[in-house]
């Protein structure tokens, strides 16, 4: 995106001076089209929330704007995984809101670390627990499986599938009521991923004897749902980079990456693709936690882990529990020298993503059980919660790892943030701008996310495919917007109506002071 400036089309953005056009800068692709023509280029957003966790709506930013990432805050531990048939190996987690309440699914399982050896203490189950508001969890007896001579246990399933159970609800408006819960499950040595479906979360059967995806590495949280956007089902696994082997199910060489599927029914999948990025290095990746963002589905937000092996040095000797770390790489080296930590990143596509470089969610301030192997996983997706702040609008929520391979068992710990508040156009005093593409809209206002401190604002000019200020919403008719809020409404001096300009090309250029912006969308008020 181009941030330079014109010094003839400069403006002080805080106060006065303006010049309409930034011809200069971009020049006017748009010129010589006919109304059609621009009509037809335009991104048609309707009234779908648009938000900057990539530039696809973006066409520059100016001034002293960015696009900020954010980061999660942290909360409270929301789930201590210490039952007899959970432990230190329990983790992929799933979490989504369903008919007013909320579920989790987790894997179940117990590691020992010993002088030169890690064993399993049990199998790996499947448990469930569940909420109702998303922050305080009860673990029911379920009475299904058997565990040691009992069945009073959150277990629902064992065997097949239950070292990466990831499930989904099935918003497919053809779904059957006996599938409305779907999951893809397994590991290499089951054969790859089976179909598993269930008519109310607790309950699962296979859909097939045979796995329906079978190239791939797996040792990882594999998922699955229906993509309202391309009207399919889409999958995606771990796998290794194109063209390397594994050399066994514990030390695979080349780079862990994710490869990604297309299905209409679940059980047959093709045009099998491996993701690629936006300017990002080849990395170990070994989660992804791709979902629809809920408030704007056309947007596929995934979580990936990032793992690195830093080896052992001065550095990897200061972190936590270095008599821990010796002790798990007494039996293979990187147990003890690999660390992980949550990132981001965001596609239109399914394939092409753009992955925030910079870690979302950071190991942290060193602490017991923290800087390890398998820490800061995240939960697969994020739900929205109320906010800790009394008052204050609701937020989501979104869940990690930590305390893995030591202990009575991992924990899972909640995390905060704005809703939408991945990434802002994010601006100082000194001001900033972004303007969009061509679009087109449908509704009669203009609603932002938005965040300013008492002296910043946001104004809003609404302009012509070629950078030309409408009349009447210019940036020197714009009323000034400040304040915190997810949903404000924008206005000008003759108010907020801007149904006339409803399914016309334009563009929108955000003018921001000591600001962020991180989300709009266009509504009926």
């Amino acid at each position: 995106m181009d941030r330079r400036h014109s010094t003839t089309n400069r403006r002080d953005f805080l106060g006065q001076t303006f010049v309409a056009t930034m011809t200069g800068v971009l020049g006017s692709p748009g010129a010589g089209l006919s109304a059609r023509e621009e009509t037809e280029r335009a991104i048609q957003i309707g009234s779908r929330r648009e938000l900057f966790v990539d530039d696809f709506i973006i066409d520059r930013l100016g001034g002293e704007a960015e696009l900020r990432l954010h980061h999660p805050t942290r909360r409270e531990m929301v789930i201590h995984h210490d039952s007899p048939w959970e432990g230190t190996a329990s983790g992929y987690h799933t979490v989504f809101q369903d008919n007013g309440s909320y579920r989790m699914y987790y894997r179940g399982w117990d590691l020992e670390v010993t002088p030169g050896k890690l064993s399993e203490v049990h199998p790996a189950v499947t448990c469930y627990a569940e909420s109702n508001d998303g922050i305080h969890w009860t673990k029911p007896n379920l009475g299904i499986i058997e565990y040691r001579g009992s069945r009073q246990n959150n277990i629902i399933l064992d065997g097949i599938g239950t070292q990466n159970f990831m499930p989904m609800v099935d918003e497919n408006p053809d779904c059957s009521g006996e599938a409305r819960y779907k999951a893809l499950a397994g590991i290499k040595r089951e054969g790859g991923l089976f179909a598993f479906k269930s008519a109310d979360g607790v309950h699962w059967s296979r859909m097939s004897e045979e796995p329906v995806i079978t190239k791939g590495a797996f040792d990882s949280g594999n998922l699955a749902f229906w993509d309202q956007s391309s009207q399919q089902y889409r999958a995606y696994w771990r796998t290794f980079s194109a063209g390397v082997t594994e050399k066994d199910d514990w030390r695979p060489a080349g780079y862990r990456t994710i490869r990604t599927a297309k299905s209409h029914d679940f059980l047959h999948w093709e045009h099998e693709a491996d993701l690629t990025y936006v300017d990002s290095p080849a990395e170990h990746l070994y989660e992804n936690q791709i979902k629809p963002y809920y408030r704007a589905p056309q947007i596929l937000i995934g979580f990936p882990t990032r793992y690195v092996e830093r080896g052992w040095s001065p550095s990897m000797r200061a972190l936590p529990d270095l008599e821990k770390r010796e002790l798990r790489a007494s039996s293979v080296e990187r147990y003890g020298t690999a660390v992980t930590e949550g990132l981001i990143m965001a596609s239109r596509d399914g394939v092409r993503f753009k992955r925030w470089n910079e870690a979302f969610l950071r190991p942290g301030i060193q602490r017991a059980d923290s800087w390890r192997y398998a820490h800061q996983n995240i939960a697969r997706h994020v739900v929205e919660t109320k906010s800790s702040t009394p008052g204050a609008p609701n937020e989501l929520s979104l869940y990690a790892l930590s305390g893995y391979w030591h202990g009575d068992g991992c924990q899972l710990t909640r995390y905060t943030l704005r809703l939408d508040g991945f990434v802002s156009a994010s601006a100082p005093l000194k001001g900033g701008e972004l303007v969009t593409k061509v679009l087109t809209f449908s509704g009669d206002q203009l609603k932002v996310n938005f965040s300013s401190s008492a002296a910043g604002n946001l104004r809003v000019e609404i302009q012509d495919p070629e950078r030309r200020p409408l009349e009447g919403y210019s940036i020197k008719e714009a009323h000034d917007t400040f304040g915190d809020e997810v949903e404000r409404t924008v206005h000008w001096k003759h108010g907020a109506d801007v149904s006339q300009l409803a399914g016309q090309p334009v563009r929108l250029r955000f003018v921001l002071n000591d600001a962020d912006l991180y989300a709009f969308r266009f509504a009926r008020g």
